[in-house]
């Protein structure tokens, strides 16, 4: 048997072997940004990537969403994790916009906006889908006491809101 021979048969064993355990590809989905991606002051499965998971699954979507958000976070922060924080392999990412900006503003280093134009064009030069964190002034309706941090329901508005964009660009 030539090698050309070898390699189909091996290829068709390792799908029949796919199929057979019920395994079917799964879409990677990264959220990244600061304290309202990460989900301070709510619990993991509050924060609003697991929650969007959770809206896919039900809607029939296998998809995994990385939480890829840190608390205090800036743009030049995401920046430099980038590569870290979005694996090979990602397809979509949902980008926090406002929270990494406000950080560094809050903390004097300004308002970050070239550094958050070249985590959108790092990541479309990967190939990379970019879908903005939804974000509305009716969030502040849905803000912990220290009026910064959405709470779980602020969070389940922000899935809710981004469900159909997610939806539309998982295959």
């Amino acid at each position: 048997m030539g090698f050309i021979a070898r390699l189909f048969l091996v290829a068709g064993f390792l799908f029949a072997t796919m199929l057979c355990s019920g395994a079917t590809a799964q879409a990677q989905i990264v959220a990244i940004g600061a304290s309202n991606v990460a989900g301070k002051g709510v619990s993991s499965s509050d924060a609003w990537p697991a929650q969007l998971e959770g809206m896919l699954a039900a809607k029939g979507r296998n998809v995994h969403v990385s939480n890829a958000g840190i608390s205090g976070d800036t743009n030049a922060g995401m920046l430099a994790r980038l590569d870290s924080a979005v694996p090979q392999g990602t397809k979509i990412v949902l980008l926090d916009q406002h929270g990494g900006g406000w950080n560094a503003r809050r903390f004097g280093k300004g308002d970050q906006s070239a550094e958050l134009a070249a985590i959108q064009a790092r990541l479309r030069s990967r190939g990379i889908r970019v879908i903005p964190m939804w974000w509305n002034p009716v969030l502040r309706s849905y803000l912990q006491p220290d009026g910064i941090h959405f709470t779980a329901e602020g969070h389940r508005l922000v899935a809710s809101k981004m469900l159909p964009s997610v939806m539309g660009a998982v295959h």
